[in-house]
């Protein structure tokens, strides 16, 4: 019997062109970071956020790096920040890659505030763990704490940070099981939070969120 060929896997950084959908004013002084869920667009999420543009803010909505067809139809087409392959290396590519999309274009930007949507509620946590920048507000839509973030860490080093947590009362995708897992995980990081429920299932709620737009 011939024995096996051994494969190695090497990895290679190469450069790549990423796509950032954006609203507002590239000279405002606050900017909101949305991070779309699986099978989205940047572009078409960021239609979700258009009541809340205006003159003194940017709505910043970065696409995943990883596109692929959701369907056998070619006009549909979707983005994903990561799959269970070679995660690890992907997690830090879209890491540096949200790093760099604010320094680019949110330069001005004294407030920043994090939205994540299904899929996106973990790479926005993944990301608030790892950044140096300050954060005033979380908004987790929809979706989940990444499972491997310390959240008494990410506590003592962001204590001025509110968090906010939204899902729909037919949400498809979320239980009650899984809702009270993560604001019991909240609780136990004595990290204070707003449970937003809203009529509606896996959406950015237009409500909610103009209800979470007010002078803080």
């Amino acid at each position: 019997m011939v024995d096996p060929p051994i494969i190695h896997h090497h990895e290679l950084e190469v450069p790549r062109t990423a796509r950032i959908a954006a609203l507002g004013n590239p000279l405002a002084t606050e900017a909101w970071l949305a991070l779309h869920g699986y099978g989205q667009l940047a572009g078409r999420f960021l239609r979700d956020f258009a009541a809340a543009g205006g003159p003194g803010r940017i709505i910043l909505a970065p696409e995943a790096l990883s596109r692929f067809y959701t369907s056998r139809e070619p006009s549909r087409v979707g983005a994903t920040w990561m799959t269970r392959e070679a995660r690890e290396s992907e997690i830090r590519d879209y890491l540096r890659y949200l790093d760099l999309v604010l320094q680019e274009f949110a330069p001005h930007a004294s407030t920043l505030q994090v939205h994540g949507f299904s899929q996106g509620t973990a790479t926005a946590t993944r990301w608030l763990d790892h950044a140096e920048r300050p954060v005033d507000r979380v908004v987790l839509w929809g979706g989940g704490i990444a499972p491997e973030v310390d959240l008494a860490a990410l506590r003592s080093r962001r204590p001025a940070m509110t968090w906010h947590i939204c899902v729909g009362d037919a949400d498809e995708f979320i239980t009650e099981d899984a809702i009270s897992a993560e604001t019991d995980r909240l609780d136990r990081a004595g990290i204070p939070f707003v449970l937003h429920r809203f009529s509606g299932g896996h959406v950015v709620d237009a409500d909610t969120l103009a209800a979470l737009d007010v002078p803080r």
